[in-house]
Protein backbone atom coordinates (compact mmCIF):
# COMPACT_ATOMS: atom_id res chain seq x y z
CA UNK A 1 0.00 0.00 0.00
CA UNK A 2 1.02 3.44 -0.89
CA UNK A 3 1.95 5.73 2.40
CA UNK A 4 -0.54 8.30 3.06
CA UNK A 5 0.24 11.62 2.83
CA UNK A 6 -0.30 14.34 5.70
CA UNK A 7 0.27 17.83 4.77
CA UNK A 8 0.26 21.12 6.76
CA UNK A 9 -1.39 23.80 5.55
CA UNK A 10 0.77 27.08 6.39
CA UNK A 11 3.64 27.92 4.15
CA UNK A 12 3.14 24.74 2.80
CA UNK A 13 -0.49 25.16 0.75
CA UNK A 14 -1.13 28.92 1.62
CA UNK A 15 1.46 31.41 2.15
CA UNK A 16 1.12 33.02 5.61
CA UNK A 17 3.00 36.07 5.91
CA UNK A 18 1.72 38.51 9.22
CA UNK A 19 4.68 40.79 8.69
CA UNK A 20 3.22 41.93 5.53
CA UNK A 21 0.10 43.03 6.96
CA UNK A 22 2.29 44.21 10.32
CA UNK A 23 4.31 46.48 8.21
CA UNK A 24 1.68 48.51 6.56
CA UNK A 25 -0.19 48.75 9.53
CA UNK A 26 2.95 50.08 11.98
CA UNK A 27 4.21 51.86 9.06
CA UNK A 28 7.56 50.33 7.88
CA UNK A 29 10.18 47.94 9.11
CA UNK A 30 12.06 49.82 11.53
CA UNK A 31 8.64 50.00 13.19
CA UNK A 32 8.28 46.14 12.45
CA UNK A 33 11.60 45.82 14.12
CA UNK A 34 10.24 47.59 17.06
CA UNK A 35 7.10 45.44 17.81
CA UNK A 36 8.67 42.39 17.39
CA UNK A 37 11.74 43.73 19.92
CA UNK A 38 8.43 44.41 22.82
CA UNK A 39 5.53 41.70 21.11
CA UNK A 40 6.12 37.74 20.77
CA UNK A 41 3.84 37.91 18.26
CA UNK A 42 4.25 33.83 17.52
CA UNK A 43 3.50 32.77 21.04
CA UNK A 44 0.49 35.40 21.04
CA UNK A 45 -1.42 33.79 17.64
CA UNK A 46 -0.20 30.23 18.62
CA UNK A 47 -2.79 30.89 21.90
CA UNK A 48 -5.28 30.96 19.28
CA UNK A 49 -4.24 28.29 17.13
CA UNK A 50 -4.59 26.57 20.26
CA UNK A 51 -7.99 27.81 20.56
CA UNK A 52 -8.22 31.22 22.73
CA UNK A 53 -10.88 33.27 21.19
CA UNK A 54 -10.22 36.29 19.17
CA UNK A 55 -12.31 38.71 22.27
CA UNK A 56 -9.57 36.67 24.22
CA UNK A 57 -6.68 38.04 22.40
CA UNK A 58 -7.69 41.13 22.00
CA UNK A 59 -8.06 41.50 25.49
CA UNK A 60 -4.80 39.58 26.63
CA UNK A 61 -2.96 42.58 23.83
CA UNK A 62 -4.75 45.39 25.06
CA UNK A 63 -3.42 44.14 28.91
CA UNK A 64 -0.41 43.11 28.24
CA UNK A 65 0.69 45.56 25.07
CA UNK A 66 -1.75 48.41 25.17
CA UNK A 67 0.89 50.22 22.26
CA UNK A 68 -0.05 47.04 20.10
CA UNK A 69 -3.23 46.35 20.99
CA UNK A 70 -5.70 47.87 18.04
CA UNK A 71 -2.56 45.88 15.79
CA UNK A 72 -3.08 42.85 16.61
CA UNK A 73 -6.66 42.87 16.41
CA UNK A 74 -6.58 44.01 12.76
CA UNK A 75 -4.57 40.34 12.07
CA UNK A 76 -7.92 39.38 12.29
CA UNK A 77 -10.28 41.81 10.93
CA UNK A 78 -7.89 41.34 7.93
CA UNK A 79 -7.02 37.98 7.97
CA UNK A 80 -6.79 37.72 4.28
CA UNK A 81 -4.08 40.56 4.10
CA UNK A 82 -1.79 38.39 6.17
CA UNK A 83 -2.18 34.80 3.52
CA UNK A 84 -1.36 36.68 0.27
CA UNK A 85 -2.37 33.44 -1.81
CA UNK A 86 -1.67 29.71 -2.42
CA UNK A 87 2.09 28.43 -1.74
CA UNK A 88 3.18 28.06 -6.19
CA UNK A 89 2.84 24.53 -7.05
CA UNK A 90 1.68 22.70 -4.11
CA UNK A 91 -2.32 23.05 -4.21
CA UNK A 92 -1.73 21.35 -7.76
CA UNK A 93 -0.02 18.43 -5.71
CA UNK A 94 -2.36 18.16 -3.38
CA UNK A 95 -5.54 18.13 -5.64
CA UNK A 96 -3.74 15.37 -8.09
CA UNK A 97 -3.11 13.12 -5.13
CA UNK A 98 -6.63 13.73 -3.60
CA UNK A 99 -7.40 12.45 -6.94
CA UNK A 100 -5.55 9.15 -6.36
CA UNK A 101 -6.51 8.78 -2.92
CA UNK A 102 -6.98 9.58 1.03
CA UNK A 103 -4.92 12.99 2.20
CA UNK A 104 -4.97 14.25 5.28
CA UNK A 105 -3.69 17.52 7.42
CA UNK A 106 -2.78 18.63 10.33
CA UNK A 107 -2.77 22.37 10.57
CA UNK A 108 -1.93 24.91 13.72
CA UNK A 109 -4.67 27.73 12.60
CA UNK A 110 -6.99 29.98 14.94
CA UNK A 111 -10.97 27.61 14.35
CA UNK A 112 -12.50 31.24 13.98
CA UNK A 113 -10.49 31.59 10.52
CA UNK A 114 -10.07 27.83 8.79
CA UNK A 115 -14.02 28.04 7.96
CA UNK A 116 -12.89 31.37 5.78
CA UNK A 117 -9.46 29.56 4.78
CA UNK A 118 -12.04 27.04 2.79
CA UNK A 119 -13.76 29.39 1.21
CA UNK A 120 -10.95 31.52 -0.20
CA UNK A 121 -8.90 28.57 -1.30
CA UNK A 122 -10.70 25.74 -2.42
CA UNK A 123 -8.38 22.88 -3.03
CA UNK A 124 -8.49 22.71 1.07
CA UNK A 125 -11.70 20.76 0.82
CA UNK A 126 -10.03 17.84 -0.56
CA UNK A 127 -8.75 16.57 2.40
CA UNK A 128 -9.79 13.51 3.79
CA UNK A 129 -10.11 14.62 7.09
CA UNK A 130 -8.24 17.72 8.86
CA UNK A 131 -7.64 18.22 12.08
CA UNK A 132 -7.52 22.13 13.31
CA UNK A 133 -5.82 22.96 16.21
CA UNK A 134 -7.84 25.93 17.27
CA UNK A 135 -10.48 22.90 17.11
CA UNK A 136 -9.10 20.55 19.25
CA UNK A 137 -7.50 22.80 21.27
CA UNK A 138 -4.41 21.02 20.39
CA UNK A 139 -1.04 22.24 18.62
CA UNK A 140 1.99 20.98 16.84
CA UNK A 141 4.48 19.58 17.73
CA UNK A 142 2.69 18.20 21.04
CA UNK A 143 2.73 14.36 19.33
CA UNK A 144 -1.10 14.46 20.92
CA UNK A 145 -1.96 16.81 17.63
CA UNK A 146 -0.85 13.61 15.31
CA UNK A 147 -1.63 10.88 17.55
CA UNK A 148 -5.34 12.23 17.06
CA UNK A 149 -5.56 12.58 13.31
CA UNK A 150 -4.34 8.54 13.68
CA UNK A 151 -6.56 7.52 15.66
CA UNK A 152 -9.52 9.71 14.41
CA UNK A 153 -8.79 7.96 11.16
CA UNK A 154 -7.95 4.30 11.94
CA UNK A 155 -4.53 5.24 10.64
CA UNK A 156 -1.20 3.82 11.71
CA UNK A 157 1.41 6.25 11.85
CA UNK A 158 3.66 3.63 9.68
CA UNK A 159 1.66 4.05 6.90
CA UNK A 160 1.89 7.98 6.94
CA UNK A 161 4.64 10.70 5.51
CA UNK A 162 3.97 14.66 7.24
CA UNK A 163 4.83 17.51 5.38
CA UNK A 164 5.63 20.55 7.08
CA UNK A 165 7.72 23.81 7.05
CA UNK A 166 8.78 23.63 10.23
CA UNK A 167 11.56 21.49 11.73
CA UNK A 168 9.99 20.89 14.99
CA UNK A 169 6.58 19.68 13.73
CA UNK A 170 8.44 16.97 11.32
CA UNK A 171 10.48 15.59 13.92
CA UNK A 172 7.50 15.29 16.10
CA UNK A 173 6.06 13.12 13.73
CA UNK A 174 9.03 10.86 13.13
CA UNK A 175 8.51 11.33 17.56
CA UNK A 176 5.10 9.43 17.29
CA UNK A 177 6.39 6.85 14.26
CA UNK A 178 5.42 8.97 10.63
CA UNK A 179 7.42 9.59 7.92
CA UNK A 180 8.42 13.37 7.49
CA UNK A 181 9.23 15.81 4.96
CA UNK A 182 10.55 18.93 5.67
CA UNK A 183 8.75 21.09 2.81
CA UNK A 184 11.08 23.91 1.32
CA UNK A 185 8.94 23.74 -2.31
CA UNK A 186 6.85 21.76 -4.32
CA UNK A 187 9.34 20.49 -6.59
CA UNK A 188 11.34 19.42 -3.62
CA UNK A 189 8.13 17.94 -2.37
CA UNK A 190 7.18 15.90 -5.59
CA UNK A 191 10.46 14.56 -5.68
CA UNK A 192 10.36 12.93 -2.22
CA UNK A 193 7.12 11.64 -2.38
CA UNK A 194 7.97 9.97 -6.02
CA UNK A 195 10.54 8.51 -3.91
CA UNK A 196 8.18 7.30 -1.46
CA UNK A 197 6.46 4.96 -4.33
CA UNK A 198 3.42 8.55 -4.20
CA UNK A 199 3.01 9.55 -7.45
CA UNK A 200 0.66 12.48 -8.14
Amino acid sequence: MAMIPVFDVGRVLVDWQPDRLLQELLGGPEALAAFHAEVDFIAWHGAQDAGRSVADAVAAAHRDHPAYAETLAQIYARWNDTIPGPVEGTPRLLEALADRGPVFAITNFPAHQWPKALVRFPFLTRFTDVVVSGEVGLIKPDPAIYRLLLERNGLEAADCVFIDDNPPNVAAARQVGMDAILFTDAPALAKALSERGIVA
